[in-house]
């Protein structure tokens, strides 16, 4: 090795460096009491795209759980958009992952799909997690979101005029009805401080070069609305939406608890509508989606059918209610059950 030629970090002593400056108590804290209820058998899956965000919390979770690297797997999914910008993500992460020693499935996204919506892909991303997680029989993905895109999320769905449900995202510990948990622990940290980390460790990761134009909403709310939000505020905006986002949670998590022990179904899946009559309509409206998810999970149902159905429920009065593809809400002597046909 010629004498002025420094040695190169390794990955490893990279993520050292991360763990150094970000402890492991950084964390959310629900994440963290969710993580110390694990079997350390469980195979953790990790989201990595080799951006800034994922990279950070690989090299965090390498770093503070020593003892499950045996069981982290990272999950890139190359959407093939951006040419060899994305081949170039790609390899950055089979590196990535070499130097940590750690297992890195990939999967590409086929055909052409330049144009495509930011849903369109999300979901693309996401049936490839879910197939890779199922070979693996991890129930556990971990996502890089952090206080930043808390406040791009809630400014992009006040805009769609989502209620309290659709305000809470991205939640730090998250179970859907397949059972995967989807665990957010970044979301006490802002953007800067991960890359502050970053750099200081000397990692590199992956600039997306799309983030920088008007593409996708997602971009406009981040490059234009949340700076001058910001500014327009006088005070950390961001921190303010994340703070937000914990009392919006609580509030959501109280009235579904209480929905939940007003939605108790008998055999037939009958729902007692007149128990329903005194309860405040936001109860109602969670009791109800409740039931729709339980007797008839798919419906051709928009949100002007969910409010119309809402008002029946409401009234209590013999209704017959298409849900679409042949299935009905019948109301009936103050009872609603599903009728086929």
């Amino acid at each position: 090795m010629p004498r002025n030629k420094k040695r190169e970090i390794t990955w490893a002593e990279k993520a050292t460096r991360v763990g150094d400056s970000i402890a492991r108590s950084a964390f959310h804290p629900a994440v963290l009491a969710w993580a110390a209820t694990r079997r350390r058998s469980e195979v953790w899956s990790v989201a990595l795209s080799g951006g800034s965000d994922s990279v950070a919390l690989l090299l965090l979770l390498w770093a503070h759980w020593p003892e499950r690297r045996g069981k982290l797997i990272a999950l890139h999914f190359n959407h093939r958009l951006r040419g060899r910008e994305s081949t170039a993500d790609e390899i950055f992460c089979r590196k990535l992952c070499a130097g940590l020693g750690l297992r890195l499935e990939t999967g590409r996204w086929p055909g052409r799909n330049r144009g495509a919506s930011e849903a369109t892909a999300r979901a693309a991303r996401h049936d490839f997690f879910a197939a890779k997680m199922k070979i693996h029989r991890s129930k556990v993905l971990w996502l890089a979101h952090q206080q930043d895109d808390v406040a791009e999320t809630m400014l992009m769905r006040l805009a769609r005029g989502s209620g309290l449900g659709g305000l809470v995202a991205p939640r730090p510990v998250q179970t859907g009805i397949d059972r995967r948990t989807h665990v957010r622990p970044l979301l006490t940290l802002k953007k800067s401080e991960l890359v502050a980390a970053l750099r200081g460790a000397a990692a590199s990761w992956r600039e997306d070069s799309s983030n920088d134009t008007g593409l996708y909403f997602r971009n406009r709310v981040r490059n234009k609305v949340l700076p001058a939000w910001t500014k327009a505020a006088g005070r950390d905006a961001v921190a303010g939406a994340a703070r937000s986002r914990e009392l919006l949670e609580e509030d959501d998590e109280a009235l579904k608890d209480w929905a939940q022990k007003l939605c108790a179904l008998d055999g037939d899946r009958v729902l007692d509508v007149r128990s329903l009559n005194t309860v405040p309509r936001a109860v109602v409206r969670r009791v109800l989606h409740r039931w729709l998810l339980t007797v008839a999970p798919v419906t051709d149902l928009s949100r002007q059918g969910f409010e119309s159905l809402l008002a029946a429920v409401e009234r209590g009065e013999p209704t017959r209610f298409s849900l679409g593809r042949k299935d009905f809400a019948v109301i009936r002597k103050g009872q609603m059950s599903l009728k086929r046909g």
